[in-house]
């Protein structure tokens, strides 16, 4: 057995990233064929008992505690570096160790592995707080609202299990503003997803299509770009390109735009005419999996209208393939499905989508072949 599970981690370690997310499944399938039903019913009913034990792991810095220790900790020493009492500690790290959060190396005594060590990184510490204050509420809320709908594909983003989970009529960003603690989750994890080598600007040939482009003409409006991100990346690859770049989104988010030289801020909603005309690159990434079709039309109109022949669409968004698509990418399009009546569609859906407006697609550019994030250059037809 030894020798099996120390060739597997051999096996992942060398793989390509697409090539050890199919060596998960394989594991996880074979876990799953182990499993007698009421040992799947634990496992699956208890998932959100892991996200919470985990969420309070992480605020009591229980994960960096055992991370920058030089070997196993006590829960005595623990607890005297948090502010929770012994035997609380004990039963938490003990679950903890049980679904390989933590190793627990003797009675009392626990040492950090490499799931502990993935939970001290930013990006794990905000997202595992997004998920559990912001996504699952709605996750809660979905069998209900599917069964009150009838099992229709929600196609009405002012009425969906989201709104049935926070008992509002706010869509999810505009709830944002009122719940600064979760949007401020929501930021730091979407900033914190992937480095800029895992960027649409890693494989798009932005200087060649922007050749000869003058000063005074706006180069670059990220539309629903949030607090500026990908305006701050595109400005530090590009800072030889001349013309303006603009961040555009709602007042909410431009009030905590990043203070990027050179890039100008601009209330917009992007369900309004687009007031910049001209612009060589209109991009918009991750904002049309949150919404319905119908809405997505309503973003592609407006761009159009402003977009000249010499202009580009940037569209940038998971693409997952028709068949076989993983978990992280259907269970991205769930979750749109749950908080927008929104999808992440696959190519020939976008194709279609375009063609209903007058648009083209030209070309696909995947940059992140795991998650299928890809960016798809969209002209006028």
């Amino acid at each position: 057995m030894e020798k099996a599970l120390k060739l597997i981690t051999q096996l992942v370690g060398e793989a390509r990233p697409e090539a050890r997310q199919q060596v998960i499944l394989a594991l996880t399938n074979l876990i799953h064929s182990l499993e007698t039903p009421d040992a799947m019913v634990q496992r699956i009913g208890g998932l959100v008992l892991q996200t919470s034990a985990t969420v309070t792991a992480v605020d009591l810095g229980l994960f960096r505690l055992l991370a920058a220790a030089e070997g196993p900790v006590t829960v005595d020493s623990l607890a005297q570096k948090t502010s929770a009492e012994k035997p609380l500690l004990r039963r938490l790290l003990r679950f903890l160790a049980a679904i390989g959060m933590v190793d627990e190396v003797s009675k009392d005594t626990f040492a950090a592995n490499h799931a502990s060590r993935n939970m001290t990184a930013k990006i794990a510490e905000a997202g595992i707080k997004h998920y559990f204050y912001t996504v699952c509420p709605e996750y809660y809320a979905l069998p209900d609202y599917l069964k009150n709908t009838g099992y229709k594909n929600p196609s009405d983003e002012t009425h969906t299990a989201w709104h049935d989970a926070f008992k509002t009529d706010k869509g999810p960003f505009t709830w944002f503003s009122d719940h600064p603690d979760n949007m401020a989750y929501f930021n730091d994890y979407m900033a914190s997803r992937r480095g800029p080598e895992l960027s649409w600007l890693s494989v798009y040939p932005v200087r060649q299509e922007a050749a000869n482009w003058s000063a005074g003409r706006p180069l670059y409006v990220n539309i629903g770009g949030n607090i500026g991100h990908q305006c701050a990346e595109f400005r530090e690859k590009y800072p030889d390109i001349p013309g303006r770049v603009i961040l555009q989104d709602l007042a909410h988010s431009i009030a905590a735009a990043l203070p990027t030289p050179g890039v100008e801020n601009m209330v917009h909603n992007f369900f309004e005419p687009q007031p910049v005309k001209g612009a060589k690159f209109y991009f918009l990434r991750g904002v049309c999996h949150n919404h319905p079709d119908h809405k997505v039309r309503q973003i592609l109109e407006h761009t159009k209208a402003a977009m000249t022949s010499e202009s580009v669409l940037l569209i940038d968004e998971i693409i997952p393939p028709e068949v076989g698509a993983s978990l992280d990418a259907t269970a991205h399009d769930m979750t749109m499905l749950a908080a927008f009546a929104g999808a992440e569609r696959s190519e020939a859906q976008w194709k279609a989508l375009f063609a209903e407006v007058g648009l083209r697609l030209v070309k696909t550019y995947l940059y992140n072949a795991p998650s299928y994030e890809s960016v798809m250059d969209v002209r006028l037809a």
